[in-house]
């Protein structure tokens, strides 16, 4: 990750504005409005994390009429990585955010310990590689949902292969996986993509190509 620092960072609307002679290529460069939304997006979500970490036993308790089913409860731990790499448009966004906020909720405190972090680091790098399939250049909705379906698909490869899930029948695993990957296109992909279509119509993404492109359709 590098940073650049220029004249025009302190001349909102001037970043990643096209080329006058040519079509547009935003810089990938991160600046330092870039680290600091990023962080405080990871620390945000990570408060979320760890809230959904106390949730997590009574609505996977409410879910277990059908073995596997909680993986649907997957999502709430996978939205930072998509919204952080929607709202940045820079290499590396998702698995910044992620990590992140997985740090945050390990350091309030979380049942799964450091393991939290390596999922992080995982689930982020799963919806990084769709943003990077893209090439860091389409942000519509159908990226966002196939971002959140990696993130889903990482954390179910995960949770199958190296938790107590992976002492459980096959049956279980693939209800498992199905349901984290469908929560990741719901909870990670739908719910960050409107968020952050969301927060750009407010005009506080206004210092970002994704606040500026706000009114561009599906």
């Amino acid at each position: 990750m590098s940073v650049s620092v220029s004249a025009n960072e302190a001349q909102p609307g001037r970043q990643d504005r096209p080329a006058a002679s040519g079509s547009p290529r935003p810089s990938r460069r991160w600046r330092v409005v870039d680290i600091v939304v990023a962080s405080v997006i990871g620390v945000a979500c990570g408060v979320v994390f760890w809230a959904w970490g106390l949730a997590w036993e009574p609505l996977s308790n409410l879910l277990a009429f059908t073995p596997g089913l909680s993986g649907l409860l997957s999502g709430g731990w996978l939205f930072a990585g998509v919204l952080g790499g929607l709202i940045i448009r820079k290499p590396g966004a998702a698995v910044y955010t992620e990590v992140m906020a997985a740090v945050v909720s390990m350091l309030i405190g979380t049942q799964w310990g450091f393991s939290t972090l390596l999922w992080g680091v995982v689930e982020g790098l799963g919806a990084e590689l769709v943003f990077a399939a893209f090439l860091y250049s389409s942000w519509r909705l159908h990226v966002a949902l196939l971002a959140g379906a990696g993130a889903g698909v990482a954390v179910a490869l995960l949770d199958t292969s190296f938790s107590s899930i992976a002492a459980t029948a096959l049956e279980f695993k693939v209800v498992y996986g199905i349901s984290a990957v469908v929560s990741g296109v719901l909870l990670a992909g739908l719910l960050s993509w409107l968020a952050a279509r969301g927060l750009a119509r407010t005009g506080a993404l206004s210092r970002f190509a994704s606040g500026r492109s706000a009114e561009a359709r599906v």
